[in-house]
């Protein structure tokens, strides 16, 4: 294009010399025919933006992450004159196609269409545009190019997708924890562990700790079916969608998955969440879990929501079972204090970090009882949850 711009002003400059030192009919004829070119050109640009029509539809509105659905978009011109060169760009942030028309220039003929027919990806959770985002056109003689956005452009509206795990690396070696320490003369149906600062001296056990020679508590043997617990932070931590769609997209993944993962083992469990305060849903069997799908798909993440706080809600409650399960972006000081409580109680607490930071910083916060596991923001949960 700047090419075609240098050989103009330099045909420009030519017809210029042209009339200066010959003049005549044909120099004058000249100057005047390269000098219109530009405002030509533009009038052509505008002409086609101002009749230039795209459609675009995809099967439905309501989409789910990760699932591809049918997407098609027309080129349409109704003039008697021809568009020489029309191209797309596709939104690409939180979506995509998967044809490339991004390099591809079409021409369409007075009264021609082209209908493309492909498939839309969406990557995330949320509401957002998806589909051709702007259009570009060029003029006859390829000088100027206009780039704008299409007008009714389609908003989906993207549920999360259910990640379904054959095991929780987090827990899986729960049945040797519960029974390591167990000692052949305590009681059958009490086992212990290590002593944690705050444990009542109420739950000592005294002979075991003498055989051990270390200080050990009593606690009931089953303790972790008593009840589970999942908690999910529902904080919006920045304004740029670029950085809380990707991050929120993973956070409710991971609530999901691990709720999906005790559903196939028939196992029961409460979910608890901020919305304007704490919501409750408890998950006994399939349809429960629809149900609570549907009710994680419509959550709304704000600024003012601390999961520490609903977390200390259930706890105040006595809501809390043997096992609980948090799925939080940046654990806050409280909630590592409710947690190392929870832990002390005999409570197994599993600490779901979603960050991209080093991971050497949670690790730290690991223990027997309070297992932490950091999650990236992008890739798969097999193996990691």
């Amino acid at each position: 294009m700047k090419k075609r711009r240098g050989i103009l002003l330099g045909l420009w400059v030519l017809s210029l010399v042209g009339i200066s030192f010959y003049g005549g009919t044909l120099s004058y004829g000249f100057f005047f025919g390269v000098t219109l070119i530009p405002f030509l050109s533009l009038l052509y640009l505008f002409c086609v933006y101002a009749r230039f029509k795209i459609y675009q539809e995809t099967s439905m509105r309501n989409i789910v992450c990760g699932q591809p659905q049918p997407y098609f978009f027309t080129l349409q011109n109704d003039d008697f004159f021809v568009y020489t060169s029309v191209s797309v760009r596709m939104h690409s942030s939180f979506s995509y196609v998967e044809d490339s028309f991004e390099n591809e220039e079409y021409e369409l003929f007075p009264g021609a269409s082209s209908t493309f027919e492909t498939k839309v990806v969406c990557k995330y959770r949320g509401e957002y545009e998806i589909g051709v985002k702007e259009v570009v056109i060029k003029d006859l003689f390829g000088l100027f190019q206009w780039t704008y956005a299409v007008s009714g452009q389609i908003k989906a509206l993207v549920a999360p997708k259910v990640v379904r795990v054959g095991d929780l690396a987090s827990i899986a070696d729960l049945p040797i924890l519960l029974q390591r320490e167990a000692y052949g003369s305590t009681e059958p149906d009490v086992v212990v562990r290590d002593y944690m600062q705050g444990d009542s001296l109420k739950q000592m056990h005294w002979k075991a700790s003498a055989r051990a020679g270390k200080l050990l508590v009593r606690q009931s043997a089953g303790n972790e079916s008593r009840g589970i617990s999942l908690f999910c932070d529902t904080r919006r931590y920045s304004d740029e969608m670029r950085e809380y769609l990707p991050l929120e997209n993973k956070l409710l993944e991971v609530f999901l998955a691990v709720g999906s993962f005790f559903t196939e083992k028939g196992r029961s469990y409460t979910a608890y969440y901020g919305q304007q305060g704490t919501v409750c849903r408890e998950v006994g069997d399939r349809r429960a879990f629809d149900e609570f799908y549907r009710c994680v798909s419509t959550i709304r993440f704000e600024r003012s929501e601390r999961l520490e706080a609903v977390a200390e809600d259930v706890f105040r409650q006595g809501g809390l079972g043997g096992m609980a399960f948090f799925v939080v972006h940046e654990p806050a000081p409280a909630l590592l204090d409710l947690t190392e409580r929870l832990a002390a109680r005999g409570v197994v607490v599993v600490l779901y970090v979603v960050t991209d930071e080093d991971a050497s910083r949670y690790g730290k916060l690991g223990n027997g009882r309070r297992r932490v596991m950091t999650l990236p923001v992008e890739g798969d949960l097999e193996g990691r949850l």
